[in-house]
């Protein structure tokens, strides 16, 4: 496997500097100053690529191999008339990035909004804190500070009257700062953030948006990407919906193995691949992840290696886990990425034509912790908590490759 690291560029706390320390030997990154639906240049591209990669003889190489994300304009997701200038143009950003050598790339089909925390600096036990998702809390901002249109019809008349209960329990502070949490701007968006009046107007936009319609969508994106990333020998991967289910009145696509399934049947180009974002797809119970691994080895092309804990009264709530104490058997989901690359070596040496043999890999969402509390940091990208995560990882991948 490929070690690599998120960096979000030069503003970035954790530095090039400090990545190359971690021993990882690859970072994920993107260009997050460009507005979403414009064209990444190849100038812009190799200009990152150089703060990335540009180092003194006897230093460790770092290399930009894999990208997170280029943004997938709104339009797009809603098909608007016009949208397909933003196709284009999002093709011609990943050409781009194949000419600079760079060819996995993570993105998301998620309306609005990307990942969604309600808190950002949960207390754990151990002093350390981590990023929590309070179902009652979200409902509290649904119902009472969002106050969406028919929300009320989406919960029943218990959660409604828990959610009253928190909402009356939060001082005026805190109810801003659960806003803030849920409609700013986090790591892994690429739009802009919004008011509580933008927000409702973005989430107005879907209002007659099925999952169907929005699935119809996607497809329709990808059947103009695909063919453009094979003749460039790219592979795209994309990351469940987190938390991976209907929520805010949106619909949600990338959820569970099923809907991966309905994915690479309707579109089974070789181009066409997954991220197994272990944490996002384990806060739903019902996914297996060692099986989801196993099942769908081979679109496998990066992999978030974190988990969750989920409350066990309430399972849509969870907390950011240890990288190796959540509720799903990191240990399995590991050995079954590292079969699925011993099966792409096997391949190689009887012929095939496999030109991506390793599955980059990387710490997500670590705790903050030790030195780092206190610190100004992007949420869930602290330094100290993912080099924890990475040395555990790297523990298991030792082990495992040493009884092979």
């Amino acid at each position: 496997m490929r070690e690599s690291w998120r960096w979000f560029g030069p503003n970035d706390p954790v530095t090039i500097e400090e990545i190359r320390q971690t021993g990882a030997t690859d970072v994920v990154s993107a260009l997050h100053t460009i507005p979403t639906g414009e064209i990444w240049t190849t100038a812009a591209i190799r200009q990152h690529q150089s703060l990335i990669e540009d180092c003194e003889t006897d230093l460790a190489p770092l290399k930009w191999s894999v990208v997170e994300s280029i943004p997938v304009h709104e339009d797009i997701k809603l098909a608007r008339s016009g949208h397909e200038k933003y196709i284009e143009n999002w093709i011609v950003s990943m050409e781009n990035l194949a000419q600079c050598g760079i060819k996995t790339i993570c993105y998301n089909f998620m309306p609005v909004i990307d990942w969604t925390r309600t808190d950002l600096n949960f207390k754990l036990s151990s002093g350390a804190y981590a990023l929590r998702f309070d179902q009652k809390k979200f409902a509290a901002f649904d119902l009472f500070i969002l106050k969406r249109e028919n929300a009320e019809v989406e919960y029943s008349a218990q959660e409604i009257a828990e959610a009253k209960h928190v909402f009356d329990d939060m001082s005026e502070t805190e109810r801003s700062k659960l806003t803030n949490n849920i409609i700013a701007g986090l790591p892994g968006r690429m739009t802009d953030s919004y008011g509580i009046d933008d927000f409702r107007a973005m989430l107005a936009n879907y209002k007659d948006v099925s999952s169907d319609i929005l699935r119809t969508n996607l497809f329709a994106f990808l059947s103009k990407v695909l063919p453009r990333a094979e003749a460039m020998g790219v592979k795209l991967a994309i990351h469940p919906d987190d938390p991976p289910r209907d929520m805010l009145g949106l619909p949600r696509i990338i959820c569970t193995a099923d809907d991966l399934e309905l994915l690479f049947d309707a579109l089974p180009s070789s181009s066409n691949g997954i991220t197994l974002c272990v944490g996002t797809y384990s806060s739903r119970p019902d996914n297996d992840l060692p099986a989801m691994a196993k099942q769908f080895g081979p679109r496998i092309h990066f992999s978030h290696l974190r988990g969750v804990s989920r409350d066990p009264d309430e399972q849509r709530s969870f907390f950011e886990a240890s990288h190796l104490d959540s509720d799903i058997d990191m240990v399995q989901v590991i050995k079954e990425l590292l079969n699925e690359e011993t099966r792409r070596s096997d391949e190689k040496l009887a012929g095939e034509n496999i030109e991506f043999q390793d599955i980059f890999i990387r710490p997500d969402h670590g705790h903050q912790m030790m030195g780092d509390i206190g610190k100004t940091v992007n949420p869930g990208y602290s330094g100290i908590g993912r080099l924890k995560g990475l040395a555990e990882v790297r523990g298991v991948i030792r082990a495992l490759s040493a009884t092979k």
